[in-house]
């Protein structure tokens, strides 16, 4: 268990200990590690992850995140591809589970 500099506490992998405490705010500390700016696009679809959560109890896997996504935003024209560009990572179920501040997901590496 590591804090850093913002002092949260946070798992070996990054993730808050504690996904109760998440604010946009904290989000975007998470995000500073990605070098990614937070904008109202980021800030929908971290909710919506965080809505997935509370609905199914854990947190979604690339395929079903993507499709929940399709569904509750379709406005966004969400795709792999564009969450890839959007939070600057391949590895796109893990870090936006992370930075909505949710446990990493069962099947990541």
């Amino acid at each position: 268990m590591s804090t850093s500099a913002f002092d949260i506490a946070l798992d070996q992998d990054g993730h808050l200990c504690d996904h109760t405490i998440w604010t946009p705010t904290i989000a975007q500390k998470l995000a500073d590690t990605l070098d990614v700016q937070l904008t109202e696009e980021h800030l929908a679809i971290l909710q919506q992850v965080r809505a997935f959560f509370d609905k199914f109890n854990h947190a979604p896997a690339t395929r079903p995140l993507i499709k929940w996504l399709q569904k509750t935003l379709p406005e966004h024209d969400i795709s792999n591809q564009k969450l890839q560009q959007l939070f600057n990572t391949g590895l796109v179920a893990r870090h936006v589970n992370r930075l909505a501040g949710l446990p990493k997901p069962p099947n990541c590496l």
